[in-house]
């Protein structure tokens, strides 16, 4: 409610009330009680009916107005060396030679991630210092400029736990969540002192209290820098589960549990997936869970009506030497509703499809917009229709859109 509303109500409901004398008391006393303003004895019933009614009013107008939010997350970030030579191309053209412009890259997804009230990302790689040298596959160090470009895309957030957490060891995990904080972007699932790991990352969402925890099945036999395992999160289910209950504890009102899983390149969930999801689902501290790592599609599904993705694929890469499905992707939007007993539901589960167009120049296209739009390049139109098809099918194939998941609109 309000503030203005309740300090209405507030000054109605005891405007009302007036001291009065005590009959019991007689003459003189009642006048002094009077004159000195003290209440009667049916004051307290009074000040508690109003104060009832208050509470009745709150919580009418709480039941006619929830609150609402509108969450988006989409997959990997996983850079790789043509991606930032046309990064670079990009800025030359915005008249910056020598530095890497990765926004016109992102740019068709920006109406749907900007629209959001709250978008995660997740920064599978670590970043290089300034200028370089930049390394792709299997040991990543990408150019720092992408963090800006996910900030003028609309993210608000990062998830960070990854297999390649650790490629470019402390310095990596300080030059990442270093670049991410200077674009504006808060972050989960890797530290930089050991107070940071212990710190819950909240986000205020128009208001809402958001937890948003980030973990990892491993870090590709690379041990943790200088032995200090609380620079990342590793997977482990009693783990999660007392995370999110502290999150709780902590004030988030709702949180979400990213969790980089699975096998790669299979579009099926895994036993670890299948096993742990119904239990950090379940959990009353846990609201929705995101899944991350395969490089492909992976379904949608409601468990207990709270909602899992399983793997959203890639938002940008370049694997299509590893087949067409490398560089599709899923963009997810969830619509929260705080519910009358304080509780928050997701009460509209929606996807699209993305595709890494990779014939020059490199584009992040949402497929259901671009085939709505009649000015886009025919020749493409084949490959979007594909890429819509199958994410649709591998999205929906445990059920979704008997309980609810529906496209975006475009």
């Amino acid at each position: 409610m309000p503030a203005a509303l309740a300090v209405t109500l507030l000054v109605v409901a005891l405007g009302g009330i007036r001291p009065e004398p005590d009959a019991g008391a007689g003459g003189a006393g009642a006048s002094s009680s009077a004159a000195a303003g003290l209440p009667g004895r049916h004051e307290p019933r009074r000040f508690a009916d109003h104060a009832a009614a208050i509470a009745r009013a709150n919580a009418a107008y709480a039941a006619a107005h929830p609150r609402t939010f509108t969450l988006v997350a989409t997959g990997d970030v996983l850079l790789h060396t043509p991606l930032w030579d046309q990064a670079r191309a990009d800025a030359a053209v915005a008249g910056h030679p020598g530095g890497h412009d990765f926004r016109p890259m992102l740019a068709g997804i920006q109406p749907v991630v900007s629209g959001a009230d709250v978008a995660i990302c997740h920064m599978e790689t670590p970043v290089a210092p300034a200028g370089g040298p930049f390394s792709s596959y299997p040991s990543f160090s990408v150019p720092p400029e992408i963090a800006p470009a996910l900030a003028a895309t609309g993210y608000d957030a990062c998830t960070t736990a990854s297999n390649h957490t650790y490629d470019r060891g402390a310095d990596g995990v300080k030059r990442t969540l270093d670049a991410l904080d200077a674009a504006g972007i808060r972050h989960a699932g890797s530290a930089r002192t050991p107070q940071e790991a212990t710190t819950t990352t909240l986000l205020d969402v128009d208001g809402v209290r958001l937890g948003l925890l980030s973990y990892t099945y491993g870090f590709n036999g690379i041990p943790a820098p200088g032995g200090e395992t609380w620079r990342s999160n590793p997977i482990d289910g009693r783990r999660i589960l007392a995370d999110a209950a502290l999150a709780r504890r902590r004030g988030a009102e709702v949180v979400v549990v990213a969790l980089h899983w699975g096998d790669e390149y299979n579009h099926d969930p895994n036993g670890q997936q299948q096993a742990l999801a119904p239990a950090l689902i379940r959990s009353p501290d846990v609201d929705l869970l995101l899944g991350h790592h395969a490089h492909v599609v992976q379904p949608i599904e409601a468990i207990g009506n709270e909602w899992v993705v399983y793997g959203m694929g890639n938002l940008v890469s370049n694997q299509g030497s590893q087949g067409p499905d490398k560089l599709e992707g899923l963009l997810v939007r969830f619509g929260f509703t705080e519910q009358p007993n304080g509780r928050w539901s997701v009460t509209s589960a929606e996807f699209s499809a993305v595709l890494t167009d990779d014939r020059g120049p490199i584009r992040v296209v949402d497929v259901r917009r671009a085939l709505a739009d009649p000015g886009t390049d025919p020749s493409l139109r084949p490959r979007l229709q594909t890429a819509w098809q199958r994410t649709a099918a591998i999205a929906s194939a445990r059920g979704a859109p008997s309980l609810g998941l529906r496209p975006i609109a475009p």
